[in-house]
């Protein structure tokens, strides 16, 4: 590992600090009745995934959800194209995590031919109205490109070929990518020249290092939003009240087995 990656006790800390004030905005968001849409994109094995986990580990899956729409089916292909992630789309209160989002058009649909020049053309003309749209509507928009090089990248795919608890992370369509490293770059510049736009700029996050790509992500995203901690409802656990005589009965013949005793 090289000298200049973070070290995981400062790291570890700085994390739980911000999942903290991750907890707060998530309560900011719920109060005030706001809507925050967070879309990750960036290079296959660039973070983006163990960055959202981390963003939501603390988060209430009520308020806050992620986003990973599979291939759209027959259907969905017949529709306006970005008709299924609007269905997506937070309401009062709710943040959505998109894991991939609208822009796999201008990325791998475009790269590996899964789209055609038209529908592509289409895409770059439509998308920064259809951003538009959603910020002038009070949706609060922030989009991070996941940023890593060809030589960590595939350090990366070894790295998970070689792991059976990851190796379900790697698909041929990754492997694919790096026979096509300078064609996605060439999409993912004029993505940006198309997309890049002041009501929903790009923000880019240097991936080398995970753990200060989530450090820095996070820190980001939090100093771009203007919540503030608010006042919760004080709680208080009541007495127990006393036994009135009930009798648990024996427990099912399908209890589950204790399989711990070496575990002790």
């Amino acid at each position: 590992m090289s000298a200049d990656r973070l070290r995981r006790k400062p790291y570890e800390k700085r994390l739980f600090q911000f999942q903290s004030e991750l907890v707060k905005l998530q309560e900011w968001v719920k109060m005030e009745g706001r809507r925050l849409v967070v879309v990750f994109e960036g290079r296959d094995a660039a973070g983006k995934g163990s960055t959202i986990k981390r963003v939501a580990e603390y988060l209430n899956p009520r308020v806050a959800r992620i986003a990973a729409l599979p291939a759209p089916t027959e259907r969905e292909r017949t529709q306006w194209y970005f008709q299924r992630y609007v269905e997506h789309l937070p309401a009062a209160g709710e943040i959505v995590l998109f894991d991939r989002s609208w822009y796999n058009r201008a990325g791998v649909e475009r790269v590996m031919g899964f789209c055609t020049q038209e529908e592509y053309t289409r895409f770059l003309h439509q998308c920064p109205i259809f951003e538009r749209l959603l910020v002038e509507d009070g949706i609060l928009l922030r989009k991070y490109w996941f940023s890593v090089s060809d030589a960590e990248q595939e350090r990366r795919f070894r790295a998970r070929l070689e792991d059976p608890m990851r190796r379900w992370k790697l698909s041929e369509m990754d492997l694919e990518s790096i026979t096509r490293w300078e064609e996605y770059s060439r999409a993912k510049d004029e993505m940006m020249i198309h997309t890049h736009i002041p009501e929903a700029p790009w923000y880019e996050v240097e991936s080398e290092d995970k753990r200060r790509a989530r450090i820095n992500m996070i820190s980001h995203l939090l100093s771009t939003v203007p919540y503030r901690e608010v006042q919760r409802t004080p709680l208080e656990i009541p007495p127990r009240p006393a036994p009135t005589g009930y009798r648990r009965p024996p427990r099912l013949e399908t209890a589950v087995p204790d399989v711990t005793d070496d575990l002790s």
